[in-house]
């Protein structure tokens, strides 16, 4: 398909975040918010205050509660990482769109971010609808490769139901596991994120409240991106 878009950056993206000066502004906002948040505040208001101090704008505010998180959350979330030497033979379960759009942006060039838990981000949402973009069959083949080289006995996929264009998607994803004899199942459900949290399964996702509320969970991003170089578009608090 030749009319298909990328997921890449906003126009607005590289005086946002491609510069230097405003990425030490935004590390600062994130170490204030943390703190906070370590101390018990709520996170909307507090982002809001932390946003007022440094002038940032709605889309840099995003990305500051993306990078944010308590000291119990990050030990929390640390704690139960299972590590790819420890894969073999076992259960996955891919929140799917959330791994997707992350790969897509990542591969189209947007800005991505590292939080303090050491898990990616970026801006990018479904609004009710997916759309399939350049890099989606890219982003699952990079997936696809993943699960063979740790050889994962199961990948689950859920998707949100209501989001329009999720059915395409998992007969797309469905004939990729059929053709390779992947074991693959692909759901779609009301609540991924309930449904991923309170599973026994090793839950693969950047969602925060997945990874406070899930047994344990893999960074497939942070795995993909030691193989890849994208320097420039990686804001790190490093």
């Amino acid at each position: 398909m030749t009319n298909l878009k990328n997921r890449g950056k906003e126009a607005s993206d590289d005086d946002l975040f491609g510069t230097e000066k405003i990425q030490l502004k935004l590390k600062e906002a994130v170490t204030d918010l943390s703190y906070f948040l370590s101390r018990g505040y709520g996170e909307k208001a507090t982002l809001a205050l932390v946003g007022n101090r440094y002038r940032l704008n709605s889309r840099q505010q995003q990305a500051v509660r993306g990078m944010s998180a308590s000291q119990s959350q990050i030990e929390d979330r640390q704690s139960k990482e299972i590590q790819s030497s420890d894969l073999e033979g076992k259960e996955i379960a891919i929140d799917g769109f959330n791994a997707l759009i992350l790969l897509e942006s990542i591969l189209s060039n947007a800005y991505v971010f590292k939080g303090q838990d050491g898990f990616i981000r970026d801006l990018s949402s479904v609004h009710g609808t997916y759309k399939r973009v350049q890099q989606t069959s890219q982003a699952i083949e990079m997936i696809a490769d993943f699960y063979k080289k740790e050889k994962i006995k199961t990948m689950y996929w859920f998707f949100d139901k209501p989001v329009s264009n999720s059915g395409r998607l998992k007969k797309m994803i469905e004939e990729i596991a059929i053709e390779n004899q992947y074991d693959w199942q692909v759901e779609l459900v009301y609540n991924p994120d309930k449904v991923i949290a309170e599973s026994n399964w090793i839950a693969v996702t950047s969602d925060a409240w997945i990874l406070d509320h899930a047994s344990s969970n893999f960074n497939l991003m942070k795995y993909i991106l030691s193989q890849m170089s994208i320097k420039e578009t990686l804001i790190s608090l490093e």
